[in-house]
Protein backbone atom coordinates (compact mmCIF):
# COMPACT_ATOMS: atom_id res chain seq x y z
CA UNK A 1 0.00 0.00 0.00
CA UNK A 2 1.19 3.24 -0.75
CA UNK A 3 0.20 6.22 1.12
CA UNK A 4 1.23 10.08 0.52
CA UNK A 5 0.69 12.16 3.87
CA UNK A 6 0.42 15.78 2.28
CA UNK A 7 0.81 18.86 5.36
CA UNK A 8 -0.24 22.65 4.33
CA UNK A 9 0.84 26.14 5.54
CA UNK A 10 3.23 26.18 8.78
CA UNK A 11 2.90 22.61 9.76
CA UNK A 12 6.73 22.60 8.87
CA UNK A 13 6.92 24.37 12.37
CA UNK A 14 5.20 21.84 14.89
CA UNK A 15 7.44 21.31 17.86
CA UNK A 16 8.14 24.96 17.94
CA UNK A 17 4.98 26.71 16.72
CA UNK A 18 2.35 26.94 19.70
CA UNK A 19 2.92 23.66 21.79
CA UNK A 20 0.15 23.86 23.32
CA UNK A 21 -2.41 23.69 20.46
CA UNK A 22 -0.24 21.26 18.43
CA UNK A 23 2.17 19.54 20.91
CA UNK A 24 5.80 19.59 21.10
CA UNK A 25 7.06 16.98 18.68
CA UNK A 26 7.87 17.63 14.91
CA UNK A 27 6.55 16.09 12.52
CA UNK A 28 9.64 14.66 10.94
CA UNK A 29 10.44 13.09 14.21
CA UNK A 30 6.62 11.58 13.89
CA UNK A 31 6.59 10.51 10.79
CA UNK A 32 9.64 8.37 11.79
CA UNK A 33 7.43 6.66 14.42
CA UNK A 34 4.55 6.53 11.62
CA UNK A 35 6.40 4.61 8.96
CA UNK A 36 7.39 2.43 12.11
CA UNK A 37 3.81 1.81 13.13
CA UNK A 38 2.70 0.22 9.40
CA UNK A 39 6.36 -1.39 8.33
CA UNK A 40 3.84 -2.84 5.20
CA UNK A 41 3.15 0.58 4.21
CA UNK A 42 4.98 2.56 1.61
CA UNK A 43 5.07 6.12 3.03
CA UNK A 44 5.81 9.44 1.17
CA UNK A 45 5.46 12.92 2.79
CA UNK A 46 5.47 16.49 1.62
CA UNK A 47 4.63 19.74 2.91
CA UNK A 48 4.39 23.14 1.84
CA UNK A 49 3.62 26.66 2.56
CA UNK A 50 2.12 27.64 -1.17
CA UNK A 51 -1.00 26.61 -1.98
CA UNK A 52 -0.25 25.78 -5.39
CA UNK A 53 2.36 23.17 -4.68
CA UNK A 54 -0.38 21.77 -2.48
CA UNK A 55 -2.32 21.44 -5.46
CA UNK A 56 0.32 20.29 -7.62
CA UNK A 57 1.31 17.26 -5.32
CA UNK A 58 -2.22 16.43 -4.85
CA UNK A 59 -2.12 16.42 -8.75
CA UNK A 60 0.98 14.37 -9.56
CA UNK A 61 -0.13 11.30 -6.55
CA UNK A 62 -3.86 11.13 -7.09
CA UNK A 63 -3.98 9.08 -9.69
CA UNK A 64 -1.75 6.10 -8.28
CA UNK A 65 -1.17 6.35 -4.25
CA UNK A 66 -3.88 4.23 -2.29
CA UNK A 67 -4.52 6.74 0.24
CA UNK A 68 -3.75 10.73 0.90
CA UNK A 69 -3.52 12.00 4.20
CA UNK A 70 -3.91 15.79 3.84
CA UNK A 71 -3.72 18.36 6.36
CA UNK A 72 -4.44 21.24 4.91
CA UNK A 73 -3.52 23.79 7.90
CA UNK A 74 -5.23 27.08 7.06
CA UNK A 75 -6.20 26.50 3.30
CA UNK A 76 -9.12 24.00 5.25
CA UNK A 77 -10.94 27.05 5.40
CA UNK A 78 -10.06 29.04 2.56
CA UNK A 79 -9.52 27.19 -0.50
CA UNK A 80 -11.57 25.96 -3.20
CA UNK A 81 -8.63 25.28 -5.23
CA UNK A 82 -7.66 23.17 -3.11
CA UNK A 83 -10.63 21.03 -2.26
CA UNK A 84 -11.28 21.13 -6.38
CA UNK A 85 -7.90 19.41 -6.48
CA UNK A 86 -8.88 16.40 -3.74
CA UNK A 87 -11.94 16.21 -5.88
CA UNK A 88 -10.76 15.92 -9.11
CA UNK A 89 -8.02 12.62 -8.37
CA UNK A 90 -9.34 9.20 -7.97
CA UNK A 91 -6.79 8.65 -4.80
CA UNK A 92 -9.51 8.78 -1.60
CA UNK A 93 -8.54 11.17 0.73
CA UNK A 94 -8.93 11.57 4.56
CA UNK A 95 -8.54 14.89 6.01
CA UNK A 96 -6.93 15.65 9.59
CA UNK A 97 -6.29 17.87 11.93
CA UNK A 98 -4.04 17.93 14.91
CA UNK A 99 -6.48 20.50 16.87
CA UNK A 100 -10.11 19.95 17.59
CA UNK A 101 -11.66 22.77 15.42
CA UNK A 102 -14.60 23.30 16.93
CA UNK A 103 -12.57 24.39 20.09
CA UNK A 104 -10.80 26.80 17.97
CA UNK A 105 -11.82 30.45 16.51
CA UNK A 106 -15.37 30.12 14.95
CA UNK A 107 -14.08 30.79 10.90
CA UNK A 108 -12.14 27.56 11.89
CA UNK A 109 -15.51 25.28 11.91
CA UNK A 110 -16.01 25.36 8.71
CA UNK A 111 -14.03 23.02 5.96
CA UNK A 112 -14.54 23.84 2.24
CA UNK A 113 -12.40 20.24 2.09
CA UNK A 114 -14.48 17.83 3.65
CA UNK A 115 -16.71 17.36 1.43
CA UNK A 116 -14.23 16.00 -1.00
CA UNK A 117 -12.57 13.96 1.39
CA UNK A 118 -13.94 10.15 2.74
CA UNK A 119 -13.39 11.40 6.10
CA UNK A 120 -12.27 13.57 8.60
CA UNK A 121 -9.82 12.69 11.73
CA UNK A 122 -9.49 15.75 14.33
CA UNK A 123 -8.17 16.59 17.22
CA UNK A 124 -6.83 13.70 18.42
CA UNK A 125 -3.09 15.06 17.74
CA UNK A 126 -0.42 13.76 15.87
CA UNK A 127 -2.35 10.14 16.52
CA UNK A 128 -4.93 11.71 13.54
CA UNK A 129 -2.27 10.58 11.13
CA UNK A 130 -2.38 7.04 12.11
CA UNK A 131 -5.92 6.42 12.51
CA UNK A 132 -6.11 7.73 8.60
CA UNK A 133 -3.70 5.03 7.68
CA UNK A 134 -5.44 2.58 9.60
CA UNK A 135 -8.91 3.61 7.90
CA UNK A 136 -6.88 3.07 4.64
CA UNK A 137 -5.36 -0.46 5.45
CA UNK A 138 -9.23 -1.45 6.73
CA UNK A 139 -10.83 -0.62 3.66
CA UNK A 140 -8.16 -1.88 1.23
CA UNK A 141 -8.97 -5.29 3.15
CA UNK A 142 -12.62 -5.90 2.32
Amino acid sequence: MKIQVINGPNLNLLGKREPEVYGSESFESYFVQLQAQFPGVEFSYYQSNVEGELINKIQAVGFSVDGIVLNAGGYTHTSVALSDAVAAVTTPTVEVHISNLYKREEFRHKSILSKSCVGMIAGLGLTGYALAVQYFLTTASR
